[in-house]
């Protein structure tokens, strides 16, 4: 299509394109945004309008991108409620789990053990600094680490 013919479209039909566009989106900038993609893709010339049919084309087409734009966000707003419902049951039994395994360190392992898991698990030490802070070597630390968490895994296998 040729810009002489597009612009003569744009003058004459964008009011009504945008009316239309605001009655089904109730959002300006979102309105514009419809009509002006419309409007590129007449001047991309991928479409070709006969004659007489062009304000049915073009106000059809506004209502499709409007329904096209408000079924994805409906989808989307389903999607966030979807996982933030989802993602709820999980945190709480994530943090019912995390509270059973403090409550059993606290009441089944060593002192030294205890310290040691706190500061690799809640702290996020190293070895080296859990090392250096102990007066142990790394290697005592990962022998520490290990037994507690095989007696973790054994006890809430179940």
């Amino acid at each position: 299509m040729k810009k002489v013919d597009l612009q003569q479209l744009f003058r004459q039909h964008y009011a009504k394109m945008l009316r239309v566009a605001r009655t089904l989106l109730f959002d300006e900038q979102e309105s514009q945004d419809v009509v002006s993609d419309i409007f590129a893709h007449l001047l991309r010339g991928q479409t070709v309008l006969q004659a007489g049919t062009e304000e049915g084309y073009l106000l059809t087409s506004v209502r499709n991108q409007c329904l096209k734009r408000l079924r994805h966000k409906e989808t989307k707003r389903r999607m966030e409620a979807w996982t933030a419902a989802e993602a709820m049951p999980l945190q709480l039994y994530e943090d019912e789990r995390l509270t059973d395994i403090e409550e059993w360190v606290a009441t089944h392992l060593s002192e030294q053990e205890q310290r040691i898991f706190r500061l690799r698990f809640t702290d996020g030490c190293s070895y080296e600094e859990i090392a250096a802070s102990e007066g142990i070597s790394r290697v005592a630390v990962w022998k520490h680490l290990s037994h507690a968490l095989n007696l973790i895994r054994n006890h809430f296998k179940q």
